[in-house]
């Protein structure tokens, strides 16, 4: 039990050193992108103009602030997932910056790379001191819920049936690649971060027909999630309430939520957004505007059904 206790205190010790590192480093790259944010720019290869240096010392600031807050509190996981959401936030920049005109790739590739880098780190020390601040690193505690609805002027059969076929999903869900089905499951692939390919599998659990459709996904999800979309006659025949429920888990449990929340990445955002795109195309059988989140995300596994046009 002794050698046992002395572990664990040796490995929270590596976490929290970690930490005080990240902090560091944090207050460092701040101070760097407040005071010089030219030769920032010109380090990873960005355009040195005038809104990538605005840019720069907002994101400076936000590095100091998240450095402090490492350094000054006894728990700070909180801070730590927000490095991550930063880190996010960092790496939509550098994405964003490979199409500049004077952009040098291979620098912005190189500064990508030590992001990544960095993040992987900042998520393990985050897991890890969440972990320590909870006595487990996993929870029903940690699980985040979404719920979203809307009123679409179309029969809940024919709302139901659209949804039902995953074929027909990527044309209202823009950042999905394609959804292949087998039997009760089915492959997902779509767009992630600076162009990536990310992929996860589902099965169907629940399937009322007109009514209800449940899935979850299965092991190896980047995002472990269930969920249902229910589709009801909305009051004094407006058409259908098409409501989405979702829990997922994501890694760090709330307090990353919090942090993809801050960086733009909310997944509750992009389902409302999609659920809007949803009732334009079954309501005119087009998009008007469509917003394609950059991240991966979760989405409604259902059983293999012929297309039902909108």
């Amino acid at each position: 039990m002794r050698e046992n206790l002395t572990s664990q205190t040796r490995h929270n010790g590596v976490h929290e050193r970690l930490a005080n590192g990240l902090g560091w480093f944090s207050i460092g790259l701040g101070v760097a992108e407040v005071v010089a944010p030219g030769k920032v720019a010109g380090l990873i290869g960005a355009p040195n103009r005038n809104r990538t240096r605005k840019v720069l010392r907002t994101y400076g600031f936000r590095e100091i602030a998240a450095g402090v807050g490492i350094l000054s509190n006894r728990r700070p996981a909180g801070w730590v997932w927000g490095r991550v959401g930063g880190d996010l936030m960092d790496l939509a920049s550098l994405g964003s910056a490979m199409n500049s005109r004077g952009a040098n790739r291979t620098r912005l590739m190189t500064a990508t790379a030590a992001v990544l880098g960095v993040t992987a780190l900042d998520v393990v020390c985050g897991q890890q001191l969440t972990a320590q601040t909870n006595g487990h690193a996993k929870s029903a505690d940690h699980s985040v819920r979404i719920a979203k609805s809307a009123i679409i002027d179309r029969s809940a059969e024919d709302l139901y049936r659209f949804w039902r076929n995953l074929e027909n999903l990527p044309a209202f869900m823009t950042h999905l690649e394609s959804v292949q089905v087998t039997g009760n499951r089915s492959h997902w692939k779509a767009k992630g971060p600076l162009g990536k390919t990310v992929e996860w599998d589902a099965e169907t659990t629940g399937d009322e027909p007109d009514s209800r459709i449940a899935w979850r996904t299965l092991g190896g999800s980047i995002v472990e999630h269930a969920g249902s979309v229910r589709f009801e006659r909305a009051p004094g025949g407006r058409g259908t309430l098409v409501t989405v429920e979702m829990n997922y888990m994501p890694p760090g449990g709330a307090i990353a939520a919090k942090a993809a929340r801050l960086a733009g990445m909310d997944p509750g955002d992009r389902i409302e957004r999609e659920l809007h795109a949803f009732k334009q195309l079954m309501e005119t059988g087009e998009i008007v505007k469509s917003d394609a989140s950059i991240c991966p995300g979760m989405h409604a596994a259902q059983p293999s059904a012929e297309p039902v046009p909108a």
